[in-house]
């Protein structure tokens, strides 16, 4: 590893660290309904916003009330974003004059953006009008964030009440995490990449003469190339800060205009990175220690970096193929080495590398570069973190109470092991808890593996694939993966944009989601109502480094048992057919 790449990661890891606590406190006043600064200047619009819709933000759910309210918002959101890409044609805003979205890919993509995947079977700049980017599909990248960290601030209420029936009240939950907390990171930061480069407009396309002019496929000279540009940057942020991943542009940020320069890149993993670590903090300080919320950080941390351990190698030592072909793959100052297929050159290996694991570690599928080009180990690892329930940091609000719900099966798996009641932040652990943790844990591994069972046994599954063999495989058993993880990346071989595809992972990015929701909200009104145990000396401390231990095997475990078997169908076997072996 060259030295400007381990300063280029300590320094990314470094400044995230730091960010953790204060922005982690921040959001804890928030939930709490303490003052938190911006409360001066907001407070009048948030309680404007409660008169106009009928809310009263003091008035307390039960966890079912709770669940009504999220399934009632999200299909309003689904309506809506489904018709406004039907009738997009005839509405203002549309300088390219782009054509209502067809029924099944509109299908598709408002699952995909009301479920916070945001997983994308089509070319933004090639489908979407400013209008459906701007009012459909930037504002659910904000109003989905903010309702999987509803739902996170729920389950921390279920663990510090004590013989409660409440957890809260969602549409105050949903309207201040939207106006305190995602409205002011997404404004700095959408100024910083406008800063950069990242495009900002209403105008249409642009026209640029070519340099060198080329004959077209119909044998006449092309002279001209057209520049999409849009209001990018101001989703571009959304995008990143609430782990959703959905590009304006098709290159999504290995595109220029999205993504153009080092410190772009920079700021965009760190906002993909930052809400997502900064809540464990928050989680601490809620439930009155704040040593939990770092010993869940701790076990976050300690699975991300040695899967970037594993990845970042398996694409600095590129393949035997390569050098077969000629290739130079030995990293000098003149360029980075290795395997650069499908990378850009501004970003080179390590950001590459960093990039694709930061964003399947969390629910975000950004990508700065492709990775149906990585090698088959380095493709792997995007893939595993996504199939490990995205709780390694995760998405906003959803990777952490999915982590959590892995805590309550470690404790479980402890209390077994010594005979006693499990216990959890001094609630105990029962059947029904274990029960509804075995949903979330169970149903997102069922969806992906069911579906890729049945892609590729149908002729329908199979014609999407550009690559057969294992590689085309993986492609499949990637796709499945990320929409029922709710993750939305992708190995770009695979054609998901036919009817076959467009409604099975539809379908997936909808149990996926609310069939890991709901039994969440169940198991935080269950230890609501439950009363506190006082800490004796057959308690398991949950700050320890033992506990640690325990969290990262089972996360481990369970991913492994669930996918090695079909990962060793995919990219296992294609990296020992790319040894010869």
């Amino acid at each position: 590893m060259l030295s400007s790449e381990i300063i280029q990661i300590v320094l990314f890891l470094a400044v995230l660290l730091l960010l953790v606590k204060p922005l982690g406190w921040y959001m804890a006043r928030v939930y709490e309904g303490k003052p938190c600064g911006l409360d001066r200047v907001l407070g009048p619009l948030e309680r404007l916003i409660y008169r106009l819709c009928g809310v009263n933000p003091t008035s307390e759910m039960s966890w079912q009330r709770y669940a009504i309210a999220l399934l009632a918002f999200s299909f309003a959101g689904f309506v809506s974003l489904y018709g406004l890409m039907r009738i997009q044609q005839g509405l203002p805003f549309n300088p390219e004059h782009m054509p209502a979205v067809p029924p099944d890919l509109s299908f598709n993509t408002a699952v995909s953006f009301l479920t916070n995947t945001n997983w994308q079977a089509y070319g933004g700049e090639s489908t979407m009008s400013y209008l459906t980017q701007m009012l459909g599909l930037a504002v659910h990248n904000f109003v989905s964030a903010a309702a999987g960290m509803a739902v996170l601030v729920a389950l921390i209420r279920g663990f510090a009440r004590r013989n409660s029936q409440t957890i809260g009240n969602f549409w105050a939950d949903l309207t201040r995490t939207t106006l305190y907390i995602l409205l002011p990171l997404a404004l700095v930061l959408a100024l910083a990449l406008v800063s950069q480069g990242v495009v900002q407009t209403l105008g249409p396309y642009q026209k640029a003469a070519l340099v060198e002019p080329v004959k077209g496929p119909d044998g006449q000279l092309v002279a001209e190339q057209t520049i999409a540009v849009g209001p990018a940057a101001s989703q571009i942020a959304i995008k990143h800060l609430g782990t959703n991943g959905g590009g304006f542009f098709n290159a999504n940020s290995a595109h220029p205009l999205e993504n153009p320069t080092p410190l772009s890149n920079f700021l965009e993993m760190l906002a993909i990175l930052l809400i997502p670590a900064s809540l464990t903090y928050t989680f601490g300080k809620m439930v009155g220690d704040t040593r939990q919320g770092w010993a869940v950080l701790a076990a976050m941390f300690i699975i991300f970096l040695g899967l970037f351990a594993l990845c970042y190698p398996s694409e600095r030592q590129g393949t035997p193929q390569l050098v077969a072909a000629g290739a130079d793959i030995t990293p000098s100052a003149s360029q980075s080495g290795g395997n650069m297929e499908g990378k850009e050159v501004r970003f080179g290996i390590v950001n590459s590398a960093l990039f694709a694991t930061v964003t399947t570690g969390t629910s975000c599928g950004a990508v700065n570069s492709m990775h149906d080009s990585f090698t088959p180990l380095g493709g792997m690892v995007p893939m595993w973190l996504i199939q490990l329930g995205e709780v390694i940091f995760g998405g906003v609000g959803s990777g952490l109470y999915g982590m959590l719900i892995f805590a309550i099966v470690a404790v479980f798996i402890a209390g077994l092991m010594v005979g006693r009641t499990p216990e959890y932040l001094g609630k105990k652990i029962e059947i029904f808890e274990m029960k509804m943790a075995s949903l979330v844990v169970l149903v997102p591994v069922l969806i992906a593996l069911i579906g890729t069972a049945v892609a590729v046994v149908m002729a329908a599954g199979k014609a999407g694939v550009a690559n057969p063999g294992p590689h085309g495989f993986s492609e499949i058993l990637y796709a499945y993966s990320s929409t029922a993880n709710n993750n939305g990346s992708a190995f770009a071989g695979l054609n998901a944009n036919s009817g076959f595809y467009n409604f099975s992972t539809g379908l997936a990015m909808l149990c996926g989601r609310f069939l890991f929701k709901i039994p969440v909200l169940a198991i935080a009104g269950a230890l609501a109502g439950k009363k506190s145990i006082p800490v004796s000396a057959g308690t398991l401390q949950t700050h320890g480094p033992l506990f640690i231990v325990l969290l990262v095997g089972v996360v481990l475990i369970v991913g492994a048992l669930s996918f090695i078997p079909a990962l060793a169908l995919g990219p296992i076997v294609e990296h020992l057919m790319m040894l010869g072996r």
